[in-house]
């Protein structure tokens, strides 16, 4: 696997934690309320506070569940306190598309380490790279959901890795919602720092450089095992 980027684990369960499975790659740890569902974690705030228990020295992306200054702010205060290694995810926007800019300059001006997540266009960074320009916040960009929208993750990918480094800001660009493990490859030759990748991706990425004749034999014996284990008849 390509190590000059750095790769977070996306969604990793606290059993996969505790086994720290693929500890020779992962640099980080992200989450979101989505992922914490499929987990089955019914304590938003204690499903944060176990994860930051078992992590003591990667970064780790925690989400705030609000959606108003004052509940955003004050979930981010809390989740930060978690650790020094809490990065808060604070989403763009609000759910009504108003820009979150005020609890971001607020929450910088604490200190507090911040993921901004569910960046979909260069102006949403435009609108607050003053505020963020000097700091190494973490800019989560969702490439995998620009492909599923008919544009070219990558191409949109680079104007965002090119925007940073003509500003000369210390913020790291993020290749969020990966769609396939060949965007580990993609990723890096686009610049990004970091990219997060789920269990199966992390699984797919371990095959990178595998003989394609050996692959070919292993799929042809995979649909011919799967076919005797079925009982089919013909």
């Amino acid at each position: 696997m390509n190590n000059k980027i750095k790769i977070y684990y996306d969604g990793a369960s606290l059993e996969d934690i505790k086994k720290n499975i693929f500890k020779n790659y992962i640099s980080g740890y992200t989450f979101n309320p989505s992922l914490f569902r499929s987990l089955q974690i019914k304590n938003y705030f204690k499903g944060c506070k176990n994860i930051s228990e078992l992590i003591k020295f990667m970064p780790i992306s925690l989400e705030v569940i609000a959606d108003n200054f004052k509940d955003m702010v004050r979930q981010a205060e809390i989740l930060s306190k978690l650790g020094n290694n809490i990065y808060v995810k604070i989403p763009i926007v609000y759910t009504n598309g108003e820009s979150t800019k005020k609890v971001i300059k607020y929450l910088i001006n604490k200190k507090i380490k911040l993921n901004i997540t569910a960046i979909f266009t260069l102006n949403q960074v435009r609108g607050i790279f003053k505020i963020i320009k000097n700091t190494e916040t973490i800019l989560s960009v969702f490439i995998g959901r620009i492909y599923d929208a008919g544009r070219d993750g990558e191409i949109e990918g680079r104007k965002f890795v090119n925007f940073i480094k003509e500003n000369k800001s210390n913020c790291k660009i993020l290749w969020a919602s990966a769609r396939q493990s060949y965007d580990v490859i993609k990723a890096t030759r686009s610049g990004f720092d970091i990219i997060t990748l789920n269990k199966d991706l992390f699984k797919k990425s371990q095959l990178f450089g595998f003989n394609l004749k050996k692959y070919s034999i292993l799929t042809v014996k995979q649909f011919y095992k799967d076919a005797k284990k079925s009982k089919y008849n013909f």
